[in-house]
């Protein structure tokens, strides 16, 4: 059956490598665009089935709008790919709280806006999948991206619970904690704070080096991420977390260890705070 697919921020990355593949499998897929110039290089992916639109999702009307017009002129969106987004690097000392706000208003407000939009239209048919593409920082801290993992580590809740509001609807859910993948995420595509603190450069020197060093030679394959999706959303139960990437499982495993062990550590304490039992 072909679905009709509506994936934020198509211009490059894995939100072209999404289209791609879903156009390849005969799908229609409605891609957003911040530039009005890139609007015909992305229909001209598949003339008459891949369609773009120009949307700031951080603007709430437009959102709506957008989402509204598509479904009343394309019919019902089977697929949202909610996967406009950005990364900030810097640490939390030498980064601006308007770049924290900043980051949160595309990667959470505007991801949170075009599910919004969605929904209504999906609740009242039954069905439909909501994507959120998420990061392994925001299943695991990783140092120098902070406000990137705050960001995500709130998708990673917001999915969760969402998948658990509309389950009795028929509405699958699933959050797509991303590894290194070969895009400009980490090149032209992130924002690095100033430095500006001398005693960060034995921490966070390095890391930024490494970052700069890999970016082009990722292991991960956009494509291949791409038809993993696709697998997903054939499936009669996809998971609610999903991990791509090898290095995204190994760093995830790591943190639940991690945490794991805090939890078992400290749980005397943690018990210790509630009232004592009745006799």
């Amino acid at each position: 059956m072909r679905r009709t697919f509506l994936i934020t921020g198509v211009s490059g990355g894995l939100g072209r490598a999404f289209a791609q593949e879903a156009l390849r499998a005969g799908n229609l897929v409605v891609g957003t665009v911040r530039d009005p110039q890139q609007v015909r290089a992305f229909e001209e992916m598949a003339p008459g089935r891949a369609v773009a639109k120009v949307l700031e999702v951080t603007d709430d009307d437009a959102v709506r709008a957008v989402v509204d017009d598509v479904e009343r002129t394309m019919g019902p969106i089977h697929v949202l790919i909610s996967n406009a987004g950005y990364g900030l690097e810097g640490t939390v000392e030498e980064s601006g709280m308007e770049e924290l706000r900043r980051q949160f208003d595309v990667n959470v407000f505007g991801s949170v806006a075009v599910i919004k939009a969605v929904l209504p239209h999906m609740r009242r048919r039954r069905r439909g999948h909501i994507v959120t593409v998420s990061s392994m920082a925001g299943l695991t801290a990783l140092p120098g991206v902070a406000f990137y993992s705050g960001s995500k580590f709130a998708m990673e809740g917001i999915a969760a619970s969402l998948a658990q509001e509309v389950a009795g609807f028929g509405i699958h859910v699933t959050s797509l904690a991303l590894g290194s993948f070969r895009t400009d995420w980490a090149g032209r595509s992130m924002i690095r704070a100033p430095r500006s603190v001398p005693d960060y450069d034995m921490v966070f020197g390095p890391l930024r080096a490494v970052r700069q060093a890999k970016d082009g030679r990722q292991a991960g394959d956009p494509l291949r991420a791409a038809k993993a999706l696709l697998e997903v959303l054939d499936s009669d139960k996809p998971p609610v977390h999903l991990v791509l990437g090898s290095d995204a499982l190994r760093l995830v495993e790591q943190g639940q260890r991690q945490l794991s062990d805090d939890v078992a550590a400290w749980s005397e304490l943690s018990v210790s705070t509630d009232f004592p039992p009745e006799d």
